[in-house]
């Protein structure tokens, strides 16, 4: 019988899942910690693990995420392993406030912030100019990062116990649907992660929409689940009253 004060719990990767005693039946199958959010020091376990240079997948406002420290290069490389990513696809970051930016952006223009202030948190990422040092594996062209400020309470509070900003991938593999529950990410990817903080089901079960602003136009990276005609319509009109 599991002890009800154990923090984490293990599940196999195959579907009929060991019982408590954490013993598979049958053939030993890869296994990977589950810890339920609800369980003592959850956050602070994983906000250490990841500050250690552990991976580890949590859950955020649109789906569930495979996250890194900005600080272990290992860490970072770690993420396009597990996910099978090809490196010319930078990796997105993570912060829990618009205060933690200044780590990661060079600058940021008032227009975007202005469309940070309607849409943050949420799910909308930004390219943004990076900041003097940034790691090669969140570097994108033109020495730019992607940004977002997850709308998920247990995901904005690992992230600002693990240093305020953190790289963030959607936990599957590429080309696979992304995770919406720590099960399924235990499924797919679980063996290759440290730990899954299990918050239950993501809400959203899309990614987000990715923009870019370019001098005056916003240009669109990928639609998700903000629709784009509302982020370019909200731009429309942030530009007119600054040109008022």
């Amino acid at each position: 019988m599991s002890n009800a004060h154990e923090p984490s719990r293990t599940m196999s990767n195959q579907p009929d899942a060991p019982s408590e005693t954490g013993k598979p039946s049958g053939s030993v199958q890869p296994r990977v910690v589950v810890l339920p959010s609800s369980a003592p020091r959850a956050i602070e376990w994983a906000a250490e693990r990841l500050a250690a240079g552990g991976v580890i997948a949590i859950p955020t406002d649109t789906v569930y995420g495979i996250c890194a420290s900005l600080a272990h290069e290992e860490a970072l490389e770690r993420l396009f392993e597990i996910k099978d990513r090809p490196t010319e696809r930078t990796i997105p970051i993570l912060v829990s406030s618009t205060e933690h930016l200044k780590q990661v952006a060079a600058h940021l223009d008032l227009d975007v912030a202005l469309l940070l202030e309607r849409y943050w948190p949420g799910p909308l990422t930004v390219v943004v100019p990076a900041r003097e040092g940034m790691p090669k594996q969140v570097t994108g062209p033109g020495n730019t990062v992607g940004v977002r400020m997850p709308n998920h309470p247990l995901a904005i509070e690992v992230i600002e116990k693990a240093g305020g900003a953190i790289a963030c991938t959607s936990a599957n593999r590429s080309g696979e649907r992304p995770a919406r529950s720590a099960y399924e990410v235990a499924e797919s990817i679980g063996p290759k992660l440290d730990l899954i903080l299990d918050g239950g089901i993501a809400p959203g079960g899309v990614p987000s929409t990715v923009v870019a602003v370019e001098g005056d136009e916003i240009r669109v990276i990928r639609e998700g689940a903000i629709p784009i005609e509302h982020i370019l319509a909200t731009w429309r009109e942030l530009r007119a009253a600054r040109d008022a």
